[in-house]
């Protein structure tokens, strides 16, 4: 049995400082990196005047198209280079079109190998009976999880340029209290009602369509997007006092990091298997049960949670600046 470990002792070690990172506990940049205060220095009136009459003929010079000569070189240069790339770009068009195969050839390269390898093969290689999520989930699982950290990193970007942090002095409590309840829906009973009966049919139908996915059309990208527009219905309905009751900030970071990285472990060990021609040992299961297709199922889920937690996420930023 460990012994319990004091939350000091805990909160220098790695795995502990990385934790408190994770649930927004610990910054351990903050107090951490020294700052100077900037000192204010004795403005000169003339040495100013100078420089705003230095700034106004500059700006008269480079505005003064009628006479400034490099000016209309630029410009004349530019119309030339323009038109020229532009004449370029439709060459290149008109004589890649006119080396393309005629309608209906069989030759075209609609009808290569790779379409009919996905058709005639891809309920045998990956179990699912919509070949469209085979192959997306399956033969092109790399890039589908590339398309998901674009949307976690779209996300952090967002969060980045838009989060509106609540600092001390900032303002009164008073006033903080103001600007919340801008944010915050007045009370009403149409859309509220509404709300409390659609979100979970919504809710529901989007898990159906992610479980689904593999069976026929949907998928973690469609279902994700059913459930996150069902979480903007129940936030613009009761604000965001009662959606922080079971989604934050530190909801979104452990749902989106957690799909991440399972999806990256599943098909790391998938493609190594594969590219050494080694038995993976996931069953495909029956073709057209809930539970087949391997880690296509799985893997859609992952997909899902991303897709819903970033619609929600970047519908809080753009209102609130936060969850």
């Amino acid at each position: 049995m460990s012994r319990p470990v004091p939350e000091e002792e805990y909160g220098k070690r790695v795995s502990g400082a990385f934790k408190l990172w994770m649930r927004g506990v610990r910054d351990p940049y903050l107090g951490n990196v020294e700052v100077s205060p900037e000192t204010a220095g004795e403005e000169d009136e003339t040495l100013l005047k100078g420089y705003q009459e230095e700034t106004d003929r500059m700006i008269q010079r480079i505005h003064d198209i009628e006479n400034n000569r490099r000016y209309r070189l630029f410009q004349k240069f530019y119309r030339a280079a323009a038109a020229i790339c532009c004449l370029t770009l439709v060459v290149m068009l008109l004589i890649t079109v006119a080396y393309l195969p005629p309608v209906g050839n069989a030759d075209n390269p609609a009808h290569n190998e790779v379409a009919a390898k996905y058709i005639e093969d891809g309920l045998q290689d990956t179990g699912a009976v919509n070949i469209v999520t085979g192959m997306i989930l399956d033969y092109r699982a790399f890039d589908t999880f590339g398309e998901s950290n674009v949307l976690f990193i779209a996300t952090c970007t967002v969060l980045i340029l838009m989060r509106n942090d609540k600092k001390e002095g900032k303002g009164s409590a008073e006033e903080e209290e103001r600007l919340d309840s801008f944010y915050e829906p007045k009370d009403d009973r149409i859309l509220q009602t509404v709300a409390m009966i659609l979100v979970p049919f919504i809710i529901l139908f989007g898990i159906y369509v992610i479980l689904n996915g593999h069976l026929s059309p949907g998928g973690g990208f469609s279902g994700g997007a059913i459930i996150g527009s069902a979480l903007i219905l129940y936030l613009n309905a009761f604000g965001f006092e009662k959606t922080e009751r079971f989604f934050t900030a530190k909801t979104y970071k452990i749902i989106s990091f957690s799909a991440l990285s399972f999806y990256c472990i599943a098909k790391s060990y998938s493609f190594y298997t594969g590219a050494h021609h080694l038995e993976s040992g996931i069953p495909l299961g029956t073709p057209g049960s809930i539970l087949s297709s391997g880690l296509i199922l799985p893997l859609n889920i992952c997909v899902g949670l991303v897709v819903a937690c970033t619609m929600y996420a970047f519908f809080a930023l753009f209102r609130k600046g936060g969850f």
